[in-house]
């Protein structure tokens, strides 16, 4: 990677982790808060909720804006409106306000993630791409890490010194954006795929996406609630997501090699299962304060695992040109799985105790197993086309910068076939091939049990034909 490139991602990122720092930790403040005033985990999820559907709603709109004013200007808007948010929920405490809030915190966070992730996905290209991927989500993560442990030094200072603290900081990551003279990239719109032709296409991808949304917002907004309610202070408690975001992002690595090297439907199937026994450890096992840590390490893993994953499982079936349409539409059922997920989990934890919310996870893991299992009994894995690379549900535009030199090539190996005898040199290419076999050789019939209900009828002709020349070469 040059170092012009690297100068060139250089403010994108140093923006991102300014303002991750402080939205690392608004999650855990916020459940901590509304937790102490008595509010009862029913409210707290919906609370919660909003800024996943905030998140929901940018995905939608927010690439709107940006085409129309710029990357350097849209963020200067969404990241001075994230500020104003946070520093009027430090002011106002009222649970209904703080629902419109999250909200439109929720949307303006989007947009600011949604520059960020455009301007580095086209600032260089697919040889480099995947590398500039690593660095957004080292950044984002090691700022999310470094704000979980920041939780309890600012929350001594005061009870709104850290609204303001976080309001600070979104302010300050306008800096390294608004100094750079450099013209920035531009991002084309393109409209997501239906939910129903998602499932239609990749049923495994829409239910890990889904259930990866589910896992990742319950952790992130009602595990600060479970570890308040069994005894932790809001130090310990801050130091304790910062493990599960750490592993996250530690761990996230090694089961994308895993994925790119094994049927990604049995690496579900394994983080699913993982998933769940890591949740009934936590259940059943007496706990030390640093088994609970070494358990909430690999919990992190595992759950945000599952997103990118799935995401690479749908890619090595999708058909030819719908891969960015497709990711698109994966984000947004991630985004409606995490806004579901506080007001689906917070009542269990209320009939059943805090400990429903490792219930919900536990019952979560086992579902994916099942379901994981049967599409894979029903459609058997193809061989993959897609490398596995990590990826953050965040936007929709920018799943549509992130598809892969690799994505492009697998498609187009499956898409056209132009030269039948550069794509088979041992077979003349004549009129037979289009033709009924040769007497003296056995009628073959080939069909393609990976056909989806969507069709591939743009390229049969050319599969047809290349698998008859394959037929009669053997």
């Amino acid at each position: 990677m040059s170092r012009q490139l690297l100068l060139m991602a250089l403010a994108p990122l140093l923006g991102l982790f300014i303002l991750g720092i402080g939205n690392g930790f608004l999650a855990t403040l916020i459940t901590l808060r509304l937790d102490a005033a008595g509010e009862s985990p029913v409210v707290i999820g919906w609370v919660s909720s909003a800024y996943f559907i905030g998140l929901a709603l940018g995905a939608m709109l927010n690439d709107r804006l940006l085409l129309a004013i710029g990357h350097i200007r849209a963020y200067g808007s969404f990241a001075s409106l994230v500020a104003v948010t946070v520093l009027l929920q430090g002011l106002l405490f009222d649970p209904t306000a703080w629902f419109v809030l999250r909200l439109i915190g929720g949307w303006a966070t989007v947009g600011v993630f949604l520059v960020i992730e455009s301007w580095l996905l086209t600032a260089g290209d697919a040889t480099v791409r995947g590398r500039l991927l690593a660095l957004y989500m080292i950044a984002l993560y090691a700022a999310g890490v470094l704000g979980q442990l920041l939780l309890g030094v600012t929350d001594a200072m005061g009870p709104t010194a850290p609204f303001m603290m976080i309001g600070l900081l979104a302010s300050l990551s306008v800096l390294p954006m608004a100094m750079i003279p450099r013209v920035t990239p531009l991002i084309e719109k393109a409209e997501p795929l239906s939910p129903l032709r998602l499932i239609t296409l990749t049923p495994t991808g829409v239910v890990g996406s889904f259930g990866s949304g589910l896992a990742v917002a319950a952790v992130y907004t009602l595990l600060p609630l479970y570890l308040q309610r069994i005894g932790f202070g809001v130090d310990r408690v801050g130091q304790l997501m910062a493990v599960m975001v750490l592993g996250a992002m530690l761990l996230q690595y090694p089961v994308g090699r895993w994925s790119d090297r094994h049927d990604r439907q049995m690496v579900l199937i394994g983080l699913g299962g993982f998933c769940a026994l890591i949740s009934a450890g936590i259940l059943f096992l007496p706990l030390p304060s640093w088994g609970l840590a070494a358990l909430l390490f690999l919990l992190g893993g595992g759950v945000f695992s599952l997103y990118p994953v799935a995401v690479s499982h749908s890619a090595d079936r999708a058909p030819a040109g719908a891969l960015v349409r497709m990711s698109q539409g994966l984000l947004l059922i991630n985004a409606i799985g995490s806004t579901l997920s506080p007001p689906m989990i917070s009542p269990v934890m209320t009939v059943v105790g805090d400990t429903g919310l490792f219930w919900s996870l536990g019952a979560l893991g086992v579902t994916l197993v099942g379901f994981f299992a049967w599409r894979r009994h029903v459609r058997p894995a193809p061989v993959p086309v897609a490398p596995f690379s990590p990826s953050t549900p965040i936007t929709a535009a920018g799943a549509e910068l992130a598809v892969t030199e690799a994505w492009v090539q697998g498609a187009l190996e499956h898409e056209h076939v132009e030269d039948l005898s550069d794509a088979v040199p041992d077979v003349e290419v004549a009129e037979p091939l289009v033709g009924p076999p040769p007497p003296d050789e056995p009628h073959i019939v080939y069909y393609d049990e990976e056909e989806d209900a969507a069709g591939a009828s743009d390229d049969g002709d050319a599969t047809e034909a290349v698998s008859r020349a394959e037929a009669y070469r053997t």
